[in-house]
């Protein structure tokens, strides 16, 4: 069997050797580097602030199984279809970047932000950013992951709209679904979470697993597709490097900042901090079976990057979600994949703007239990993401990525310096610090280079990425050897300060 991938001869495999090692070496990393994340943690028993805190709208008690499937459907959005999709035009190597990706990097991230806003009463990130970082992060990520989460909520208000308009009669336009989403957000926004959140997003999730399992096997037993075997070339149409571009462009796949600001909200449900491994890692895990699924099933589908990216390019994501799902599985199958996509996003866009409106929450001192101030908060919020849908999807897309990776590295800077005070070992703080430096020279190289920002060359990107994250990572190992030098243990962090 040949696959003919471009330019490029690839023999194929009727076993599908990577995309089935991809799969099992997921299932190993939640198993044991999740392991290894939750030991250097180290969850105990105290009482959680679902159950402290208890306020009948933000924080309450949910069961684990419903937990994981609720930030499952909070993180997923339409990141790891669309954004996988984009990837897989960089080729196979693709496959590397959301396995490994996730594993040491967005797995990590989304538990340690999770696990240290349990910590301290469900806080954001931009209040853990504050504590750990200092008061001037404290204010710079209060203003960029607000500005983050309404990038966020606006893409996830524009891309569903366009594809639930494929499926119904053309009176029913975009336009027309982005007031019923935008209404719906409101509602999901300020009821209490097990109102709406907590009785849909169960079945959703369902829905969103059984959308993947359907694809893969669409992929897997109609004879007609045939999935890559990982090759390392940069096989783009456009002859985009890899570095940084791949690595931002598949950002929910692999390593999403997006996260921390989701994981606050199931860390004020969880009942038990020993169920976080579950919750936070299991769910990005989860996440990245998806992703490599998409990935895969855009190559697979039209036989090569160049014409998956023309499928984008004339198209749009939605559409080419669209053409695959209904020429792959047809009739029953290809609508319930769709509903899928579609659900993917809207559960993401209403968490990003509960999101927002808890951040504000902090900021402005208002308490949310009454729901005059939720909807104070709430309105201007949804009126602003209602005038950001009329710009450009794409321009939004890039520096939604853009953000997103910025706010992953600050992130895994903030448990870094969290676990330099609390880890019973000073080698167990590499486990942020490494993909800290490595998405600092992400976020940096790809505003230099990229079109949205600064437009330089590689060569002065490039080494600019490097200084910029070895700059950081000198500075971790300072404050590193000032606390093996000062003989310190590490103090418990209780998250009363």
């Amino acid at each position: 069997m040949v696959f003919q991938l471009d330019s490029h001869i690839i023999k194929g495999s009727e076993y599908m050797i990577s995309f089935i090692s991809a799969l099992a070496v997921l299932l190993i990393g939640f198993i044991v580097y999740g392991r290894l994340t939750e030991k250097v943690f180290a969850p105990d028993d105290r009482v959680t602030p679902a159950v402290s805190e208890n306020d009948g709208v933000d924080y309450m008690p949910v069961k684990t199984w419903k937990a994981v499937l609720i930030q499952l459907l909070n993180i997923a959005g339409t990141g790891p279809i669309f954004g996988a999709l984009m990837g897989a035009c960089f080729g196979p190597v693709v496959f590397l970047w959301i396995v490994f990706g996730a594993i040491l990097g967005g797995a990590v991230h989304d538990y340690m932000c999770g696990m240290i806003s349990e910590r301290n009463k469900g806080a954001s990130i931009a209040q853990l950013s504050g504590k750990y970082l200092g008061k001037p992060a404290l204010y710079i990520m209060r203003a960029f992951s607000v500005l983050l989460l309404l990038l966020t909520g606006t893409v996830f208000v524009t891309s569903p709209a366009e594809l639930i308009a494929r499926l119904t009669p053309d009176a029913l336009t975009r336009g027309f679904w982005i007031v019923i989403i935008i209404v719906y957000y409101l509602l999901a926004t300020i009821m209490p979470i097990d109102k709406v959140i907590g009785r849909l997003y169960p079945v959703f999730g369902i829905v969103l697993i059984i959308m993947a399992v359907s694809i893969a096997g669409g992929m897997i037993f109609l004879p007609e597709y045939t999935i890559p075997e990982i090759t390392l070339s940069d096989l783009h149409p456009k002859d985009l490097p890899i570095w940084p571009f791949m690595f931002v462009t598949v950002a929910c796949g692999a390593i999403s900042g997006f996260h921390a600001t989701q994981s606050p909200m199931m860390s004020k449900c969880i009942t038990s901090e020993k169920d976080g491994r579950k919750v936070f890692y299991g769910a990005m895990i989860i996440e990245s079976v998806i992703a490599l699924v998409w990935a895969a099933a855009g190559v697979a589908f039209y036989g090569g990057t160049e014409l998956l990216n023309e499928a984008i390019t004339s198209n749009g994501q939605s559409g080419t979600v669209y053409e695959i799902c209904k020429n792959m599985l047809g009739g029953i199958g290809g609508v319930l994949a769709i509903i899928g996509v579609v659900v993917c996003p809207i559960t993401s866009g209403d968490t990003a703007f509960r999101s927002a409106r808890l951040i504000l929450a902090e900021c402005t001192g208002l308490r949310q239990k009454e729901i005059r101030n939720r909807l104070i908060i709430t309105v201007p919020l949804l009126g602003i993401g209602a005038v950001l849908t009329q710009l450009d999807f794409n321009v939004l897309w890039r520096y939604f990525s853009w953000s997103n990776q910025t706010l992953a590295m600050i992130s895994l800077w903030m448990a870094t310096a969290y676990l330099l005070k609390n880890a019973k070992k000073y080698y167990y703080t590499l486990l942020t610090a490494l993909p800290a430096a490595f998405m600092s020279a992400v976020s940096l190289t790809y505003i230099l280079m990229a079109d949205e920002g600064f437009g330089l060359s590689a060569k002065i990107a490039y080494p600019s990425g490097i200084v910029f994250a070895a700059g950081l990572f000198g500075v971790y190992i300072f404050k590193l050897r000032r606390i093996i030098r000062g003989g310190v243990p590490a103090q418990a962090d209780n998250g009363q300060s």
